[in-house]
């Protein structure tokens, strides 16, 4: 009997734990999420920070890093660095995007042969 009520409690403190962890590992972008998801998300970061946030990215375009973040009035270094794991400036899709339009923005270079018959 004491082993099945220790096997039952180990079960659910797993779940527990599980749970918490699964949503301490959510991750918002920074230069697309709103001021609610914001303030959801990240620590010590309410409506008015959050809505902050949002009026900056608009002002200045989307934030290179998250560190940028700090120039935001209200937010300062401490609260970057309690919440860089809970937030990114854009995901691998956004860095192939951007690599893909720096690649169509350049032309093809193509390799002329010498009159040697060597490139």
């Amino acid at each position: 009997m004491k082993t099945v009520f220790f096997s039952v409690k180990a079960l659910l403190l797993s779940l527990c734990l599980f749970a918490a962890n699964a949503f301490a590992n959510e991750v918002v972008n920074i230069n697309t999420a709103d001021a609610q998801t914001l303030s959801r998300v990240l620590v010590n970061v309410g409506p008015a920070k959050a809505q902050a946030i949002v009026d900056y990215r608009e002002q200045n375009g989307p934030f290179k890093s998250v560190e940028e973040l700090a120039n935001v009035r209200g937010i300062g270094l401490a609260t970057v660095e309690r919440n860089i794991d809970r937030m990114s400036v854009g995901g691998a899709a956004a860095a192939q995007g951007a690599a893909a339009s720096r690649s169509a923005a350049q032309p093809a270079q193509r390799r002329v042969a010498s009159k040697g018959g060597k490139q």
